[in-house]
Parts: C-alpha cells; structure tokens; sequence
C-alpha cells in the first residue's frame, strides 16, 4: 500500500467513515497547489467522490511535483492516475528524450484537457524583450519533476543553450515564483500552465511585470518537428501589464493512467467527468472551451485505455 493511499484511508477512517471491502481508493497526481494541474485533479475527484456510495470509489488528488512525477508515480504504482503535459505523455509510452531507455508500455490515455501554453512572464524593469534577452538574466526554470523544467531544457536544447546561459536558473516550485518575481530574486519566471493562472496574476498584482513572446526559428523547428506541440497566443488584457496578445507555443494537459488499473475504475472516473461535463467546466476558467470530441484525441499519443474507450463507445463518440 502506497503513502498517499494510507494517508487516504486513515482520512476516511477519521472522518467516521468505514472501510469496508467493496470500496476502492484511488490516487491522482496533480502538481503545485497554485496550478491548474492541481485544480483539474480535485475537480475530478470532486465529481468522482459525488457517487461514492453507488461506485465504491474514493478519490484523493494530492499535490505533487508534476508531469514527470506524476508518470513515475503512475510507473511504480504509487498513483492510479495523473496529469501530464501532453509532451511527456509522448515521451514515456515511446522510451524517448528524459525517458530514453526508461518506456512506459503500460502507459495509457485516458483524455486531454486544457492548452499550456509556454509562459515567460519578466519583470517590467529586467529589459527583456523576447526569449533571447533571457541570455545573462535571474531566470526560475521550474522545479525537478515538473513539466515546466523538462520542456524549458527541451527549449535550451533548440537553441543551443545551457542553464549556464543565466546568471541564475532557479528550480522554485510554482507556489514560491511569483513571490521570488515581486522581491527582485529573479528577473523572469517560466511557467507551461493554462490560463488564466492564479501565480501569474499573483505576480503581475505585485510587481510591474509583463508576458514576453516566444517566437523564432528554433520554436518553429520545435512545432513543425513534434506533434505534440502546437503555436499558442496568450490573450492581451488577461494579465496586468500585457496589453497584446503574446504569441508562444504550448502543449495539452492530459489525463493519463496505467494498463495496470482495472478497466472499471478507468470508466466510472471518465463516466463522472463526461456525465457531469457542464458542471467539470464550470470549475476553472481554462475547462471554460472544452469540448468532448477534442478532449478524446487532442494531445493523446499513448493507446487510450480499455475502460475509457468503452465510455466513448457508449456515448458514441467511438466506433
């Protein structure tokens, strides 16, 4: 038995709830508290714990490191379920990039939720213009087993650049940037998170900051080269300090889980999301476009799990 699975029958236990054998827990990898990760995981466990007592299923969605923690979790069977940026997913099923020799066989789909668009918010008196004059800056590049850090040092990679290119490439977690931001600790910030987010708008009220474009040939090569990537546009006016639409380009969060976890646990959870599909989107304002056919292929480069697709067959959505 994992430690978020304990954790979650002793809570059960202390609430005067009993345990009894036909319930069933089941553990969701998230990220950090002030993301939309974390939001989408208590969102669904919201929905999945309304019918409990018809089910069985109990549902936790604890905090975590992210994408890539959250894979591993799944892997080792320390988590049923979680969130992925939709790049990671791709890279675990087929043994590449940061899981070269390291594939997830077992690893399925299950749907896509929001865009993640890659951010990079700068203080206003930092001088940075575009990604390049990150060159020399105070730069946080996310924490280690975030999705953030992985596809910053994808980015670095396609334009032949190291850590050792910033005067400091910080590893804050999501919850502690925008404080680092507003004290003058670094000049900029990199976030893959949908909008709007909680710590950029904390970031932006603190201190005179701005959204910078991420654009150039090393970007399109990235887009034009990975399926998993696409171009993105952050609205203006979604942020104080950025007036224009700010062009980048970004990937899907994804809902992923193992082969390993039973076919019937899969299709209740995707059952309590789609059947409550208004409510699901009513609960953050990046599920505010979703639509059910793009969540179940957008982003999706791992087999869908059994269980999902016979929800999807169901409904009709699937031959």
């Amino acid at each position: 038995m994992t430690i978020f699975k304990s954790i979650a029958i002793a809570s059960a236990l202390l609430a005067g709830t009993a345990v009894t054998a036909q319930e069933k827990f089941i553990t969701i990898g998230t990220g950090g508290q002030t993301g939309v990760y974390f939001v989408v995981g208590q969102s669904i466990c919201r929905l999945v714990n309304r019918d409990s007592a018809t089910t069985g299923l109990k549902c936790t969605a604890p905090s975590t490191g992210g994408s890539i923690a959250n894979i591993n979790a799944i892997k080792a069977g320390d988590m049923d379920m979680g969130v992925a940026q939709s790049d990671w997913q791709f890279h675990a099923y087929n043994g590449s990039s940061q899981f070269e020799g390291d594939k997830f066989d077992k690893e399925r789909a299950v749907f896509s939720v929001h865009s993640e668009p890659f951010t990079v918010i700068a203080r206003a008196d930092a001088g940075i213009e575009s990604f390049d004059d990150l060159k020399g800056k105070r730069v946080n590049v996310g924490n280690p087993g975030s999705g953030q850090l992985a596809t910053m040092e994808v980015v670095l990679a396609a334009k032949g650049w190291t850590m050792d290119d910033f005067a400091l490439a910080s590893e804050l977690k999501p919850a502690e940037q925008a404080a680092a931001l507003g004290d003058n600790k670094v000049d900029a910030i990199i976030y893959t998170v949908g909008h709007p987010n909680g710590s950029i708008q904390e970031a932006v009220s603190t201190v005179d900051a701005k959204l910078v474009p991420v654009q150039g040939e090393a970007i399109d090569k990235l887009v034009a080269d990975n399926p998993f990537y696409a171009y993105a546009s952050i609205p203006g006016g979604m942020y104080k300090g950025t007036d224009s639409d700010v062009k980048t380009f970004g990937v899907k969060a994804t809902f992923v889980t193992s082969s390993d976890v039973a076919d019937d646990v899969v299709y209740e959870v995707v059952k309590a999301v789609f059947d409550n599909f208004d409510r699901f989107k009513k609960l953050h304002p990046a599920f505010e476009n979703l639509k059910e056919e793009e969540m179940i292929t957008d982003g999706l480069s791992a087999p869908l799990h059994d269980g999902a697709v016979k929800y999807y067959k169901e409904r009709g959505w699937m031959e």
